[in-house]
């Protein structure tokens, strides 16, 4: 019988699109005993994960929990929860997080009207409002912050309008849940989602979702039942909260991290994350012009946590991060969809979000693209 060593990841500066490099607390947090999925101790770990995550969101929701899987399954536990067969469905698509969605809400059922807009730039509510005219939506979904192209959405606005055409919004939160503010209450959001993976801090694993009175009396009045068992709120709510009812065998050990990911946000405070990750950015920024680095999108809507850089002519793509990865031990992110090719994703999320990480990674890209 072959024997077959035991498996030792060599040492990676996570600076790409995500995951994000992992504090040492939540590893370690992660490596704790398993306990079983209904044991006492670990239905109160759960209970604190649940008021921590109101906290990171901003809201009093009561309907807030992690999904188990990655922040693609928040995304399709907020559709297939909110949309029925027929139903209108608007998707503001801006980059390639935005397909998805369109994409998802399709396979729901929904009646799928989307809203282009030019990969690295958004949607003014006078772009939205006329788009909506002589349609009767039921859900309009967008992306908060788009992790393919480095763009930041203004979000108060767009949900004003959807709410004044008589829909639900649903907004993409993986990259900006604890790296830029975000106020689901206060915006009037009505189902928000996000991952573990990203400005949190943690290991891939587990997807954060929220969702408003609003929302849940949208899914408590649905005529059919929703397309997934395994995402439908109404079941998994009752593991979550209430009765306790086994519902799945939720991944213990993620559960710890996040709830340590959750202590060390609020711990920091939510301004501070976001005052950190703003002048990592600003850091990098800097160093980037000083190289001849152009951001993709302008200042006003650029994500500090994701940086979206043109590759600078003449500069091969993968021959580029192969060196940065084997010569440096770090890892950047390719572009997506329109960008494949041409965009450099350089992240600086969570416990990334340092100005030592900023020096180093800016050291590097100077060797390799000999500046």
């Amino acid at each position: 019988m072959t024997s077959i060593p035991p498996f030792t990841p060599p040492e990676r500066l996570l600076l790409g699109p995500g995951p994000s490099p992992v504090d040492p607390r939540i590893l370690q947090a992660f490596t704790r005993p398993t306990l079983g999925h209904l044991d006492p101790q670990f239905l109160e770990v759960m209970d604190q994960v649940r008021s921590m995550l109101r906290e990171a969101f901003k809201t009093k929701n009561d309907i807030t929990f992690p999904v188990s899987g990655t922040g693609t399954a928040g995304m399709e536990c907020c559709l297939v929860n909110l949309i029925e067969p027929g139903d209108e469905v608007v998707v503001l698509e801006q980059g390639y997080f935005g397909r998805r969605m369109a994409d998802i809400a399709g396979r729901a059922g929904g009646k799928v009207h989307k809203l282009d807009a030019k990969w690295g730039e958004g949607f003014t509510p006078g772009q939205l409002e006329t788009f909506l005219e002589g349609k009767k939506p039921k859900v309009v979904a967008f992306v908060h912050a788009e992790t393919s192209t480095g763009f930041r959405q203004d979000v108060p606005e767009l949900v004003e309008v959807a709410r004044g055409a008589g829909a639900l919004t649903v907004l993409d939160c993986v990259t900006s849940l604890g790296g830029i503010p975000l106020e689901i209450d206060r915006w009037g959001v009505d189902a928000a989602y996000s991952g573990t993976q990203k400005c949190l801090g943690g290991p891939p694993g587990l997807a954060p979702v929220t969702f408003s009175p609003r929302a849940l009396e949208k899914i408590q009045k649905r005529s059919v039942k929703c397309v997934s068992w395994y995402l439908d709120v109404s079941l998994v709510t009752q593991y979550w909260g209430g009765p306790r009812a086994y519902h799945h065998t939720a991944p213990i050990n993620n559960v710890y991290a996040i709830h340590e990911s959750l202590r060390l946000l609020l711990e920091e405070g939510l301004e501070a994350r976001w005052k950190r990750h703003r002048e990592a950015h600003e850091r990098f920024a800097k160093g980037a012009q000083e190289i001849g680095l152009r951001f993709v999108v302008a200042e006003p809507h650029r994500l500090p946590q994701l940086n979206a850089v043109w590759l600078p002519e003449g500069v091969d793509d993968k021959a580029g991060r192969k060196r940065l990865l084997e010569e440096h031990g770090i890892e950047i992110g390719t572009g997506l969809g329109d960008f494949a090719g041409k965009v450099w994703r350089i992240g600086l999320m969570g416990h990334g979000a340092r100005s030592e990480v900023v020096d180093r990674v800016l050291a590097a890209l100077k060797k390799v693209l000999g500046r």
